[in-house]
């Protein structure tokens, strides 16, 4: 019985882990020099919605573990209006993870920050941000009236935060 019993939890959580969605092909990236972000409405770690402000000039992308463990790690250093005292967004890509992994183990954790993370949750939605980008480190874009006017890529805790408070 026990045998049959941790065959289908096995059975379950491969089923569960497995990703058939592909990202798209041919999409046009997003973040690209003079395109514009504004209108741009993600959902953070608790489920509210957040429309890109006018008044947001720096966004920070985190595209995988690595980079957003490097952002959170600083952010939870700071108060919790850090992020917008200094105009700034900052979006993790959990796209890439098992549906069941995201809903077990990220979101929840996600929902411990006292920062605001807004989330890119769907592959599709995701392959447009991540096109052409580095996505082993954080990207770093500035704004001007929701047009972008920069994009960098920062490594360490000390290139955000330099980067943030410019």
């Amino acid at each position: 019985m026990i045998k049959i019993i941790t065959a289908i939890a096995l059975t379950l959580l491969f089923v569960g882990c497995g990703s058939k969605e592909e990202a798209p092909q041919d999409i046009e990236a997003k973040i690209v020099v003079g395109k514009s972000l504004s209108g741009l409405t993600l959902q953070d770690q608790f489920e509210k919605e957040h429309t890109l402000k006018a008044t947001t000039t720096k966004v920070i992308f985190a595209f995988d573990k690595e980079s957003a463990h490097i952002c959170n790690d600083f952010f939870v250093t700071k108060d919790a209006s850090y992020l917008a005292d200094n105009n700034t967004e900052f979006i993790a890509d959990v796209s890439a993870a098992p549906s069941l992994i995201r809903t077990l183990f990220i979101l929840p954790g996600l929902k411990d920050f006292k920062h605001t993370v807004l989330l890119l949750n769907d592959k599709t939605v995701a392959a447009p941000f991540r096109k052409d980008m580095d996505v082993e480190k954080i990207v770093a874009i500035t704004l001007s009236d929701g047009k972008i006017l920069t994009i960098a890529t920062l490594a360490t805790d000390k290139e955000l935060q330099a980067f943030i408070e410019k």
